[in-house]
């Protein structure tokens, strides 16, 4: 699993693989931490998360959603994501994430998750997405 941060006017993107949806999921949000702080420090507490959504693109943007408004619930900056996602009814990814207290690194605004450009597809090797954020 990997990411990178991508070049985007007036905002941020983070291109992601992996090689299962999980894996990429946690990537994207481990490049959203990426993109607003530089140096990630040891320590911090577990946190579980779970998000259900009637389509892919839905669950993805929710669970980036729901990782913004954590870090700002709970001040932590949500890292080492991972996670499984299924789909019965609904779509539902399962997980969890080490948060970083915010008073421990020096961190940079990002608003929000957009839909603009959102892409997640399958290739040859597992999963690829990619998510603009506002900052």
């Amino acid at each position: 699993m990997s990411f990178e941060l991508r070049d985007h006017t007036a905002d941020v993107a983070v291109e992601a693989t992996g090689a299962t949806l999980g894996e990429t999921f946690g990537a994207v949000a481990d490049g959203m931490a990426a993109a607003m702080c530089d140096s990630i420090p040891a320590g911090g507490s577990h946190h579980e998360v779970t998000v259900t959504a009637e389509s892919l693109d839905a669950l993805l943007f929710d669970y980036l959603d729901e990782l913004i408004y954590e870090r700002d619930i709970r001040s932590v900056l949500p890292v080492d994501n991972t996670g499984t996602v299924s789909e019965a009814e609904e779509w539902t990814f399962e997980g969890s994430y080490r948060g970083v207290d915010l008073r421990d690194v020096t961190a940079r605004d990002l608003k929000a998750v957009t839909y603009s450009e959102m892409d997640i597809s399958e290739t040859a090797d597992g999963w690829r997405a990619y998510v603009v954020f506002d900052v």
